[in-house]
C-alpha cells in the first residue's frame, strides 16, 4: 500500500540518450515541480547509469533445461539471489509513492532501455506473481503512476481521426499492461507535442506549461492516494 506521509517519494525514471534535449528539459523542470509540491524525488536515467536492458539468462543462476525469465525471477526472489542492481532499482520502486516514466515517444512506445528497464524491474514474485496478484492484489496497488513524454509530431496528429490516431490508443499498452497490471492507480499524462519543432520561446512556455501540469497532478495525487 502507499506510504505517502509528510514527504512522500517519487520516482522518475528518464530515458533520453542526450542531456541537452527537450525530453531532459522537461524531466528537469518535473522533479522541480514535485520537490515544490512536497516529494522527495529520486531519478533514475538510465542512458547516465548505462542500463543494460536486455533480460537474460546470465544474470541468474545456472539453470538446466528450458530458461523461463519469470520463473527465475520468482526463484531469484524467493533465494534472495536477484542481480544486485536489479534489487536495488526494485527497492527503489517499492519505495515510491508516485512513479513517473520520462520518455521520447519512439514508435509510438518506450524507447528501447526503458522497455528493458520494466523487463528487468517489474520482477515477477516482487511486484506482482507469486505471493502477489494482479492488477488491485499486485504489489504497487495502493501507489500512484504517470507517464512525462514527447513526441515527435503535433497534437493535431494524436487526435481521433488524426494523421496518427489517438494518443489513448498508443498509451494503453503502457497504462493498462504494465503500470494497471503491477497495481498503480495511473494519472493522466503530461505530454508536449513535436518540441523539436517550437522555437525558443516556446519551448520555454512549454516547459512552464510542464511545470504546472506537474504541479496539478502531484496536488492531485496528494489528495487521492489511498
Amino acid at each position: 500500500m502507499s506510504t505517502f506521509a509528510a514527504a512522500p517519494t517519487a520516482l522518475i525514471v528518464h530515458a533520453h540518450p542526450e542531456a541537452r534535449s527537450f525530453s531532459t528539459a522537461q524531466m528537469t523542470t518535473a522533479t522541480r515541480a514535485l520537490r515544490d509540491a512536497g516529494y522527495r524525488v529520486d531519478v533514475l536515467d538510465l542512458y547516465s547509469d548505462a542500463w543494460a536492458p536486455v533480460l537474460g539468462r546470465e544474470e541468474f543462476a545456472p539453470v538446466d533445461g528450458h530458461f523461463k525469465p519469470q520463473a527465475e525471477q520468482q526463484r531469484a526472489i524467493k533465494d534472495g539471489t536477484l542481480d544486485a542492481t536489479v534489487r536495488d532499482h526494485l527497492d527503489r520502486l517499492l519505495a515510491a509513492d508516485l512513479l513517473v516514466l520520462s520518455f521520447p515517444l519512439w514508435w509510438f512506445s518506450l524507447p528501447a532501455i526503458l522497455k528493458g528497464w520494466v523487463d528487468r524491474v517489474f520482477v515477477m514474485g516482487g511486484v506482482f506473481g507469486g505471493d502477489y496478484g494482479l492488477f488491485g492484489d499486485a504489489a504497487l496497488a495502493g501507489k500512484q503512476a504517470m507517464l512525462l513524454l514527447t513526441t515527435g509530431g503535433p497534437s493535431e496528429s494524436f487526435q481521433a481521426g488524426g494523421a496518427l490516431g489517438a494518443m489513448d490508443d498508443f498509451l494503453f499498452h503502457i497504462h493498462r499492461g504494465m503500470l494497471e497490471f503491477v497495481g498503480y492507480q495511473v494519472l493522466d499524462p503530461v505530454i508536449t507535442y513535436g518540441p523539436a519543432h517550437l522555437t525558443e520561446q516556446d519551448r520555454a512556455a512549454a516547459l512552464e506549461t510542464v511545470r504546472e501540469a506537474v504541479a496539478r497532478t502531484a496536488t492531485a495525487a496528494r489528495a487521492t492516494a489511498h
